[in-house]
This record gives C-alpha cells, structure tokens and sequence, in this order.
C-alpha cells in the first residue's frame, strides 16, 4: 500500500510546537507499513495544498491520510477527497490543557471536515490521538479504515409538542442580521434563506461588513464610554490591554446595539475575523459576550444555524446562551473541553472568580473575556444541517470544577454518555463545529420543540 500524506497547519497557530507534533506523527506512521509519500512539512496555504494533491494523484495513492496537525478550514479536505478517489483518513492530534493560549485547535478542524465530508457523502476513517501515547494496533485499525466515520439517523422525538410549540410559537417571526459572509471553508455555517424561513418562521437581512464598521466608526463618545463602564464593572484589568484598539472593540458593541434597534434583530451572525482585526482594528468578541448577556445572541462566523440554536436554546432556558466549539477530548479522563476566544456571557463565570480583559491569542487585540466557566449542569443542543437533513442534536452534562483549560472562555465538561461515545457520535452524526450551551437541564423541553418542529433528534 501506498500512503499519501497531507499535514495541514494554518501560520496563526503555534507553528513550531505543529511541527514537533508532525515530527512524531510522521515517526509513528514511518513505524507502519504504511509507505508514506508525499510532503513531510506543514502545508500552510491552498496553492501549496493543492501542488501536493496535484503531486500524489500523479504518482498514484492507495489511500490518503490527511494529518490535521492545527485548525484548518474544510475547503483542502474536500478538494483532496474529490481529487484522489482513494480511502481516506484524517488525524487530529490533541494537546494538554495547561491554561494558555489554544496553540493547535486541531480537533475543531477535525469537526469541520467530518460535516463536510458528509454533505459529500465521503466516508473516512479518524483518528483523535497522542503520536507519542497511540497504541499501535488502533493506528493499524485507522490506516485500515476500521474506524469510519460512519454516519447517525435521527429518531422522531418521544415527546409531545405541546410544550414545545409555545417556544416555536415565540421564534416565528423573529429576525437574524447576518453581517458579512461566512469563511471559506466553513461547510458549516451555510445556510438557505427559504430553508429556514420554512423551517422556523424566521428571517434573515445580509448585511455589509463594511457597515458594521462604519456604525462603530460614528459611534457617539458618550454611547461608547457606557460601554466602557460596563466592560470596567465586569473586568480586571481592562486597563491593561491597548486602549486605541479598546476603543474600536468598544464601538463594535454600540454598532450592534444600533443596528439591532434600527432593524428590528434578534440576534446576529457575524463574520468575526479576520476582517475585524485585519481591516477594522479590533475583536468583536468582547461585544459578543455582552450582548448574550443581555439575551441578544450572537453566532461567530456568520453561522446563521448558530443563531438559530441560540434564540431557541435561549428560550428554553430562559437565560443566556454560549455559542461554544468543542475542541478536545481526553478519553482516560472522560471530559470534553468547550472553548470560544472570548465571548461566552460573563454570567457564566464561576462565582468565586472575575473575568478578566484579554486579547485574541491569534490576532493580539483586544477586547475578549478571559475566564473558566462555572460548575453545574450544562444542556448542549445544535439546529443541525448534516448530511443535509435537518435535525436537532441535543446533549447533557456537568461542567466540572476545573481550572481554565485554554485562555479565552472555556470550560471542562463531563458528558452524561462518557467521552468515548459522545466522541465518536460527533463525527458519525457529521455535526457542525458550534454547539449552543445554556446551564440547567433543557433537554425534554428540547425534544417537545424538536416534535413541533417535526425535527428529528440526535442525542449526543
């Protein structure tokens, strides 16, 4: 067998601890009787990706492994499945939790190829694992393609509708402001007007990125130093960040407040970077994490679905709601961690503890919350699109008492299934990168606006 080999790795993450990790991934499949080709470096950009795709169906593959060695979005995945007509595998290598900055996020990028992997119906096999921990005869599985990634069906949800179509009752007619499109790459947060239109009675403006910039730009003193004085009530050390591009952050949040008056919008879905940091000067994050605080949610990167989920999720709990990636898994430890840059609402800060003003760890400016999520019961749910059905996938836990597992916002959570199964249902079931999280226990609630919905369920 010949095994062609595409590491992909994105320049904002932390490039040389990437390649320490493909070093040693690299070592582990050498082990094998793999017969690696192809490029034995980090592939950074998509001409680069695309010449080694180009290379290998030259030279002709038995089988594609793609090692997911940081975050990337979907969009070289798919080109490679589509052009290499071979069994394929994925790898994403984790990394320890020690409280700083995500350094790799390589399971996120795992998440988005296995959603659009799905939507083209290309199967795959993955692996989530330490090169230098692997066990050997789960690697030989992997390069086997005995472990698929396999595909979920939702069931019709056992409960009746009645509860649930006073929640759908009270999202039909809303709106959702989707201000610039959503990333390339981003499967995930596609997204069809009449679709949803049809689906939950509600609507969506498109709205220029550019004018999102413009209103912070005019934004009055007065309007921008009240905002000011709440991120000051909220946070330490909001002194300690640059207070030019604290100020461009801070206008974000009044741009909403008045775009949200002038049309009219429940919630946002806004393409977040790298345009706010690139050509506006500041993150939107911080903003963010305000607005869910005050119930007007807010999906990154243009994820309409995400905006969805949070009006209904909102509704349910009737409390603010985190739009939130899962982005590890630690088996022998049985926990998940869930983590966003900075921008889950600060209600969810544990009670002992202040959130504290940061910066972007990628793009290094302000203004984003920085702190660990508070213990107790947790309900996950997302309005799904996978495999291009329709379905609400839901999920309980408890987040634990833990320290900060990454800088921004995050928590450790113990999901009821056990990690094992709820790890392997994220991949089969081909879910979207971002999940709603509302603390309590909502899911039987859920299930009732899932009927009125005529959604079927997925339970995580």
């Amino acid at each position: 067998m010949k095994t062609g080999v595409l590491p992909l790795g994105r320049p904002t993450f932390d490039v040389e601890y990437a390649n320490s990790r493909l070093v040693r991934m690299l070592d582990r499949l050498n082990l094998t009787s793999a017969g690696l080709s192809g490029p034995r470096r980090l592939l950074m950009d998509a001409e680069d990706t695309r010449t080694a795709i180009a290379a290998l169906k030259a030279e002709g593959i038995d089988r594609l492994v793609i090692l997911q060695v940081t975050f990337t979005d979907a969009a070289m995945t798919v080109e490679a499945a589509k052009a290499l007509e071979v069994p394929l595998g994925i790898w994403a290598v984790p990394e320890p939790r020690l409280g700083g900055r995500l350094r790799l996020n390589a399971f996120c990028g795992l998440n988005l190829a296995s959603h659009a992997l799905g939507l083209e119906g290309r199967d795959f096999s993955w692996l989530f694992s330490n090169p230098d921990t692997l066990d050997s005869e789960d690697l030989n599985r992997f390069l086997a393609g005995e472990k698929s990634g396999g595909r979920i069906y939702g069931s019709a949800s056992p409960e009746s509708a009645e509860a649930g179509s006073v929640i759908a009752r009270s999202i039909y007619g809303k709106r959702i402001g989707r201000i610039g499109e959503h990333p390339d790459g981003f499967h995930t947060c596609a997204y069809s007007p009449d679709k949803l239109q049809s689906l939950a009675g509600v609507a969506v403006d498109e709205i220029a990125l550019d004018t999102l910039f413009e209103t912070a730009r005019e934004a009055g003193k007065p309007e921008v130093e009240n905002v000011r004085e709440l991120a000051a009530a909220q946070l330490d050390d909001l002194y300690g960040v640059d207070q030019g591009e604290l100020d461009r952050s801070l206008r974000l949040k009044v741009a909403l407040e008045k775009l949200r008056s002038d049309g009219g919008y429940d919630a946002f879905a806004i393409r977040c970077w790298p345009e706010t940091f690139t050509e506006y000067g500041g993150a939107v994050c911080g903003p963010v994490s305000m607005m869910g605080e005050a119930r007007r949610p807010c999906a990154c990167e243009a994820d309409v679905y995400g905006a969805l989920t949070q009006l209904l999720l909102q509704e349910a709990a009737k409390a603010p709601v985190f739009l939130t990636d899962l982005v590890d898994a630690d088996v022998s430890d049985d926990t998940m961690v869930v983590w966003h840059c900075g921008q889950a609402p600060v209600s969810m800060c544990r009670k002992d503890a202040k959130a504290v003003a940061t910066i972007h760890t990628n793009r290094k400016m302000p203004l984003l919350y920085q702190f660990a999520l508070k213990p107790g019961r947790v309900t996950f749910a997302r309005v799904s699109q996978a495999f291009g059905e329709t379905k609400l996938v839901l999920g309980g836990g408890e987040m634990l008492d833990r320290p900060m597992a990454f800088t921004g916002t995050s928590g450790v959570v113990r999901f009821d299934r056990g990690t094992s199964a709820v790890l392997d249902d994220i991949i089969a079931s081909g879910l979207e990168h971002h999940m709603a999280l509302a603390y309590g226990e909502h899911r039987t609630l859920l299930r009732s606006v899932a009927a009125a919905m005529n959604l079927p369920v997925v339970e995580l």
